[in-house]
């Protein structure tokens, strides 16, 4: 397998590889140009959104948004980011439909081992996230390695979601816990 079929397989591969540096590259061009582009222009973000990510109709990223790859970004129809977003994209993050993120939410689906000895050798991983319909997540939190949202669901600011949350609840906490059903 090639570094980058390890990485889109949530297996440990190189992140200095070639191919996936360049891809990198590719994805920080874009973002420099989306990052600079004014808010009056929103026909020319939208067009270089949908080059970084794949987008469902009516998806919006305000800028500054930071990802590693775009390509494993997926959107649905009327997805929304505010400000100063990070994606770590390096396997695939799903969202659903009528998603909206507050300002400064993170999410990574990059992990690293454990061990220390491990870790030194540089080996990275990475676990899917996916993210259902019709769901909120306030500003300032984090979403961590291989979580999965249910739809009809309102995450709290400043959360940090370590593990899954079901449909149909308002979570928030560190850890982000279900507080009550809605």
């Amino acid at each position: 397998m090639t570094e980058k079929e390890k990485m889109l397989a949530g297996q440990a591969y190189k992140a200095g590889d070639e191919v996936l540096v360049k891809e990198r590259v590719r994805c920080r061009e874009l973002m420099l140009e989306l990052n600079s582009r004014g808010s009056t222009d929103i026909n020319r973000r939208r067009k270089i959104l949908g080059e970084l990510i794949r987008a469902g109709e009516d998806a919006n990223i305000e800028p500054p948004f930071y990802c590693d790859y775009g390509y494993n970004i997926i959107a649905g129809k009327k997805f929304y980011a505010n400000f100063d977003c990070v994606f770590l994209d390096v396997t695939p993050i799903v969202f659903g439909d009528n998603v909206m993120l507050g300002p400064k939410v993170q999410i990574y689906t990059a992990t690293h081992p454990l061990n220390a000895e491990a870790r030194i050798q540089g080996p990275e991983s990475a676990k899917p996230i996916t993210v259902g319909d019709n769901v909120w997540i306030g500003g300032g939190a984090i979403l961590c390695p291989g979580v999965n949202i249910g739809s009809n669901t309102v995450i709290g600011a400043g959360s940090v979601v370590t593990r899954d949350i079901p449909e149909g609840v308002f979570a928030a906490g560190n850890p982000c816990k279900v507080v009550k059903k809605v």
